[in-house]
């Protein structure tokens, strides 16, 4: 797993999100994430395919611990004809003193802004845990270069913001995002095994992850 490193603090620490949850998941990080202010990080080194744009810096990262979660439907690409599917991630992401930041899912993009087919398409969704101010994103690129992905871990992920909306009271934090970077990725790929009989269709598997999320905004933006 490749370290970043604050660039204030210049150390790297290990990630505790209370000892039972890590167990129960059976994953262990040794990145120390927490929520970012524009001054004290530098992005991670990452595959150049996964590198954000220039006029675009870093608001906020966090730790997320959870699951893949996949469904067993037919698959035209797939020998036996039948393949884990993902219909949604299920984590939460905590900064380095396990204070949970973000909660991640799938949802139908509900920005006010947009209209169909984008507004209701089903996308990849962060929500604030404080002001509940959500962003949806699309997935830009993925990587599963050996020199920076385990080669038991999801791909790590570049994505781009497809919508955002307010909180009900006004909170805004995650509306401003722009890009979101997966990375450190350890766990989560679907089951090799259990789908590839009629039978076996609709069955679910809920693989536990863990990853670093990176959120990056407009360079100069509040």
């Amino acid at each position: 797993m490749t370290d970043f490193r604050w660039t204030r603090h210049k150390k790297t620490t290990h990630y505790i999100l209370g000892a039972a949850c890590v167990a129960a998941l059976g994953l262990v990080t040794t990145t120390g994430v927490r929520a970012a202010h524009d001054d004290d990080i530098t992005p991670p080194r990452v595959p150049q395919i996964l590198k954000v744009e220039d006029g675009n810096e870093l608001f906020l990262a966090g730790h997320g611990v959870g699951t893949q979660n996949y469904v067993c439907t037919s698959s035209p690409t797939s020998p036996s004809g039948f393949a884990f599917s993902l219909f949604t991630p299920e984590a939460t992401l905590f900064d380095d003193s396990g204070d949970q930041l973000i909660t991640h899912f799938f949802s139908p993009n509900d920005d006010p802004r947009l209209a169909p087919p984008e507004r209701g398409a089903i996308r990849v969704t962060w929500e604030d845990s404080r002001d509940t101010s959500r962003v949806w994103a699309f997935l830009l690129q993925q990587s599963l270069d050996a020199e920076f992905v385990q080669r038991d871990a999801v791909a790590w992920l570049l994505l781009k913001a497809s919508g955002a909306a307010a909180g009900p009271t006004g909170g805004d934090r995650l509306t401003k995002t722009t890009f979101i970077q997966r990375l450190n990725t350890a766990g989560g790929l679907a089951p090799a095994a259990g789908c590839s009989t009629f039978a076996d269709l609709g069955r679910k598997a809920f693989v536990p992850y863990s990853a670093d999320y990176f959120f990056y905004k407009k360079s100069h933006t509040r």
